[in-house]
């Protein structure tokens, strides 16, 4: 990559997100407990997703006054400069509060709305994946592409499950429908990490509904650029509606299987 401007975001990305996961893994209290809950009583916030959020927001607003931001936990600032860092400090939190290894920083860089790049750490998995809009997508310094595409029978795929109780029983009802028709189905908890997952070729695909700009920004960016096809419903972008990421062949047919289910809808 030869843009000094990319390369200065993607520094600043990786240097906030490799600080946010040691914050996560090494300070991560014995009685971790929940500080706040969100859509339901079981989507939950811990004190470890507002001080892991508050060290990114500080660490990139003091190199790069006047950026804006939109983060999980409350963060939400206009931009001067036309950059917008989206942040998502704790993807998988429910699985952290348990001591599960499916969790990630997730940081992605927008300029003029567009996203340029996306950084998604995984500490319990020693794996940091990148992204720069045109520039490939790798983890650990090594490239990434998505897996040759199967006949969707053959494909496995992962997706999410909402945690409110009536939204949650319609994406099981789907999913049900989906399951004599692939390989099977994954849940990992994770969107970021199930879309770095797509990008690695350890799934097929992923879909989602209910995801938020910061669950889903840096993981698209990173999916697309390893080869992977995104979207939302059909001739729509991936969006809160319905998130869809898979590698060529497989995208197509799931994307409109999940159109004929109802996926996009609760």
């Amino acid at each position: 990559m030869t843009d000094p401007f990319l390369t200065e975001l993607l520094d600043l990305a990786l240097e906030a997100a490799r600080r946010a996961g040691a914050l996560l893994r090494d300070g991560r209290p014995a009685d971790l407990g929940v500080a706040a809950t969100k859509s339901s009583p079981i989507d939950v916030v811990t004190e470890m997703d507002i001080a892991a959020e508050k060290l990114i927001t500080g660490f990139l607003a003091e190199r790069r006054p006047g950026d804006g931001f939109l983060g999980e936990e409350g963060a939400s600032t206009g931009s001067s400069t036309g950059i917008r860092w989206v942040i998502d400090p704790l993807d998988g939190t429910v699985n952290y509060l348990y001591d599960l290894p499916t969790w990630a920083v997730s940081i992605a860089a927008e300029r003029d709305g567009e996203r340029i790049v996306g950084v998604v750490e995984a500490p319990m998995r020693r794996e940091t994946y990148h992204a720069v809009l045109g520039g490939g997508a790798y983890v650990n310094g090594a490239a990434l592409r998505c897996r040759p595409a199967p006949p969707l029978d053959q494909a496995l795929v992962s997706t999410g499950f909402n945690y409110v109780t009536d939204v949650r029983t319609h994406q099981a009802a789907v999913a049900a429908q989906l399951i004599p028709r692939l390989r099977d189905i994954r849940r990992g908890g994770s969107a970021a990490v199930d879309l770095c997952d797509v990008a690695a070729g350890r799934l097929d695909g992923y879909y989602e509904r209910g995801l938020h700009p910061w669950d889903l920004a840096a993981g698209d960016l990173i999916a697309r650029e390893a080869g992977a096809l995104t979207g939302g419903r059909p001739g729509r972008p991936a969006d809160g509606g319905l998130t869809v990421a898979a590698t060529p062949g497989v995208f197509e047919p799931l994307q409109a299987l999940l159109e004929e289910l109802g996926a996009w809808h609760d």
